[in-house]
């Protein structure tokens, strides 16, 4: 899983030299955070989020009136609030990293640069639209939550038990668990019922945590 197949595209940029209240406006506008920022020869010069325009705006306890505060803020531009210093990740960049380098740095999203060019932005929103894809959030079924031994073979033993009653895996997904000494498995199964999924189930797990329709 690439970025590219899963960033946001065609990019939507401000100019340096574009007010604040234009940048809040689009972003509004467009249910975005973030906007990177790319001067007139193509090349990618910082990146402006919502917070950091709404930081620039006077205080709600300024004494100025509503004129001066419009005019003040029609002055700054986003150059002079931006983040100049911009983390940023190539079109074939595994998804797992650019979501661990978010992770770690704390951010909410990044420009995708391929030959100097902006060709994307990669954003916690995009990273939880893959998760809920991997977890099969928009398929119909039955969801099961289990804890097994996590040794060789155990995914094999559970999703052969499964297709031997009849259901068909539509998602799963391991991850440690019991101080990582046991593995969770999350699996989301169709064209079995409920009784027999876990009937199959059982003997492979050593504990079913959740089953529901789902």
């Amino acid at each position: 899983m690439l970025v590219r197949d899963y960033m946001s595209q065609p990019v939507l940029s401000v100019d340096p030299s574009t007010p604040i209240t234009d940048a809040l406006k689009t972003m509004r506008d467009r249910g975005i955070r973030r906007l990177p920022v790319i001067d007139s020869g193509g090349r990618l010069r910082g990146i402006v989020s919502d917070r950091d325009l709404l930081h620039a705006a006077p205080s709600p306890a300024t004494s100025l009136s509503i004129w001066e505060i419009t005019y003040l803020l029609g002055r700054i531009t986003v150059e002079k609030v931006m983040t100049r210093d911009v983390l940023t990740v190539r079109p074939d960049t595994p998804v797992e990293t650019a979501a661990q380098l978010m992770v770690d740095r704390k951010i909410g999203g990044m420009p995708v640069v391929d030959g100097g060019t902006v060709v994307g932005v990669i954003t916690e929103t995009d990273i939880f639209r893959l998760f809920t894809t991997l977890l099969g959030a928009h398929e119909q079924g039955i969801a099961v939550t289990a804890t097994a031994a996590d040794r060789p073979g155990v995914l094999a033993d559970v999703t052969g038990a499964i297709a031997g009653a009849g259901g068909d895996v539509r998602a799963i997904v391991t991850y440690p668990t019991d101080g990582g000494s046991m593995a969770g498995i999350f699996l989301r199964v169709t064209g079995v019922a409920i009784d027999a999924l876990t009937s199959a189930i059982e003997p492979h797990v050593d504990r079913i945590d959740e089953v529901r329709d789902a």
